[in-house]
C-alpha cells in the first residue's frame, strides 16, 4: 500500500501534492522502474481523497513521462528515471553579528533624496498614460525607444545643455550602464583599449572590461581629465569622460581641455563618450554647455534619469552620430528589444508638461541647502582640510591635509560611512587622505551628526 501525508491547508491542490510526492519517490528510486502503482481507486482510498484527484495527478505524470500504462493491466513507473541529486554544500554557519544600536550615517554619493520623489505627479501622469494612450503603446516598439520620449529629450537637451540632436539620433536605454556596455561593444572595431579618467568608479571600469575592452587610465587633476596624457602611438576605442562634474573629484572640465579632447578624437579618428549624469545641479554660476555641442560626429552624449528622479526608473539615453544609429539600434534589439514603453511615454509627458523641470528646480534648492550645511560643518570642525571640486551635483570631496591615510574600519567603528577616493583610483597612492561625502539623501541633522562622528574617526588617522 502506498501512503503519505497530504495537507488541506496549503495553497497547492491535493492533486499537485500527490504529483510532487510521486515524482520525488520515483527520482529517488523509492518507486522503482516497472513497479506497478496502485490503481486510482486504491490510492484514493489510501489517501482519503476522491478518485478524480488521483486521476488528475496520474494524468499529469503520464504526460511528463514519469509513468506509463498497459491496457487492462495497470499503471507502472517508467524506466531510466532513477536520479540522485547532488547535495548542496551549505556555507558554514556564521555567528550573527550584533548590529550597533546607533545606526550608521552613510555619506554615499549620487544618491538622490528619494523621500522627495514627486509621487503624486508621477502617479497622475502614469495613470493618464495607461488610461488614454493608444493601443500601440502596449505593443512592441522601436529598439531606439518611443518617439515621444526621444522628441522630449531632444527638445530638453537642446534648450538646457546645448546638445545638437534630432530624435532619430537618440537611443533610449535601460540606464547609463546599458548604454556604456552597448557602446563598448559597438565601437570594438576602433581600438582595443578604452581611455578612462583616473580616478573613476569601479563599476564603470567593470562595464568596459566585461564588454571586452582593456582599461588605460588617464590622470585627472583638479581641472578634470588631462588630454596631454592621452596615448599618441595607438588609437583608443574611445575616451570616457565626465566633463560637467567629474566623479569623484568634482571638477568641471575647462573649455580649453574640451577643445583639446575633441581635436584628439578627430586626429585619432576615435570617439569621446561624455557622461552627463548630474549636470542639472550647479549651485554657482551657470552650467557649461555639453561637449557634444563642439562636435556631433566624434562626441557621444549619455544621460540618465536615475540621479534626477529615481534609480528605480531604469531609463537612460545616448545621443549618437547618425552613422552609428542603425548599428546601435540592432544591438539594442538583441539586448532587450526595447526599454519599457509605458514608463517612456509617462516620462515624455512628465517632461512636456514641465513637471520634470519643476522637480529639478525644487531639488536644486534642497541639494544646495544641504551642501551649504555640509560645507559649513566641515569648515567649523576641521581646520586643515580642502574642499575639492565645483559646487555641483550631490557630493563633494574633502582632502584632510593633516592625515596621511584614512582607514575604512576607523569610520565603521564610529558608525559613519564614506568612500575613500583611493578606492576609485586605478593607479594607487594619490588619494589616500580624501573622502567622498554625498549629501543629497541626508537630512540636515544627519549631516551634522555625521561630521561629528567623522571627526572622532579621523583622530586616529592624524599624522604625528
Amino acid at each position: 500500500m502506498l501512503w503519505f501525508t497530504l495537507s488541506r491547508n496549503e495553497e497547492q491542490t491535493l492533486a499537485v501534492q500527490i504529483e510532487e510526492e510521486l515524482r520525488k519517490r520515483i527520482l529517488a528510486s523509492q518507486l522503482r522502474e516497472n513497479e506497478k502503482l496502485p490503481s486510482s481507486r486504491e490510492l484514493a482510498h489510501s489517501l482519503g481523497v476522491s478518485r478524480n484527484t488521483v486521476n488528475e495527478a496520474y494524468e499529469q505524470l503520464l504526460m511528463e513521462g514519469y509513468i506509463y500504462r498497459i491496457p487492462r493491466s495497470g499503471t507502472y513507473v517508467s524506466k531510466g528515471l532513477a536520479f540522485k541529486k547532488e547535495r548542496r554544500q551549505l556555507p558554514p554557519f556564521e555567528k550573527q553579528i550584533h548590529q550597533p544600536e546607533e545606526p550608521i550615517i552613510d555619506f554615499k554619493a549620487s544618491q538622490p533624496a528619494l523621500d522627495h520623489f514627486p509621487r503624486q505627479a508621477w502617479a497622475n501622469t502614469y495613470k493618464q498614460v495607461c488610461l488614454t494612450a493608444n493601443e500601440d503603446v502596449f505593443g512592441y516598439q522601436s529598439a531606439l525607444g518611443h518617439v515621444q520620449l526621444r522628441e522630449a529629450i531632444a527638445n530638453y537637451l537642446g534648450r538646457l545643455r546645448g546638445v545638437e540632436a534630432l530624435p532619430d539620433q537618440i537611443v533610449i536605454t535601460t540606464g547609463a550602464t546599458q548604454a556604456l556596455s552597448l557602446l563598448t561593444t559597438l565601437l570594438q572595431t576602433v581600438g582595443e583599449k578604452v581611455c578612462v579618467e583616473d580616478p573613476v568608479t569601479e563599476e564603470m571600469r567593470s562595464i568596459f572590461t566585461e564588454a571586452g575592452a582593456k582599461i588605460e587610465p588617464i590622470h585627472t587633476d583638479e581641472h578634470g581629465i588631462n588630454p596631454a596624457h592621452l596615448p599618441k602611438n595607438h588609437k583608443p576605442r574611445f575616451v570616457f569622460t565626465i566633463p560637467s562634474h567629474q566623479f569623484p573629484l568634482g571638477a568641471i572640465l575647462p573649455v580649453k581641455r574640451r577643445i583639446e579632447l575633441v581635436e584628439y578624437a578627430r586626429r585619432m579618428e576615435t570617439y569621446i563618450i561624455e557622461d552627463d549624469y548630474d549636470s542639472e545641479f550647479i549651485y554657482e554660476g551657470t552650467p557649461v554647455q555639453a561637449m557634444q555641442s563642439l562636435d556631433t560626429e566624434h562626441v557621444i552624449y549619455l544621460g540618465t534619469f536615475s540621479k534626477i528622479l529615481s534609480p528605480s526608473l531604469r531609463i537612460g539615453y545616448m545621443v549618437l552620430p547618425y552613422h552609428l544609429v542603425e548599428r546601435a539600434k540592432k544591438q539594442k534589439w538583441f539586448t532587450d528589444r526595447h526599454t519599457s514603453s509605458l514608463e517612456q511615454v509617462a516620462l515624455a509627458m512628465f517632461i512636456k508638461e514641465g513637471l520634470f523641470e519643476k522637480h529639478i528646480r525644487r531639488m536644486k534648492k534642497l541639494y544646495a541647502k544641504r551642501r551649504k550645511v555640509l560645507v559649513e560643518a566641515i569648515q567649523a570642525t576641521f581646520s586643515q582640510c580642502d574642499i575639492i571640486g565645483q559646487a555641483a551635483g550631490m557630493h563633494l570631496v574633502v582632502r584632510f591635509n593633516n592625515v596621511n591615510r584614512i582607514h575604512a574600519h576607523d569610520l565603521v567603528n564610529h558608525h559613519v560611512h564614506a568612500i575613500i577616493v583611493e578606492h576609485f583610483s586605478i593607479e594607487k597612492g594619490q588619494h589616500q587622505n580624501e573622502l567622498v561625502l554625498g549629501y543629497g539623501h541626508l537630512q540636515e541633522e544627519d549631516i551634522l551628526e555625521g561630521i561629528k562622528r567623522l571627526k572622532k574617526a579621523l583622530t586616529s588617522c592624524v599624522a604625528e
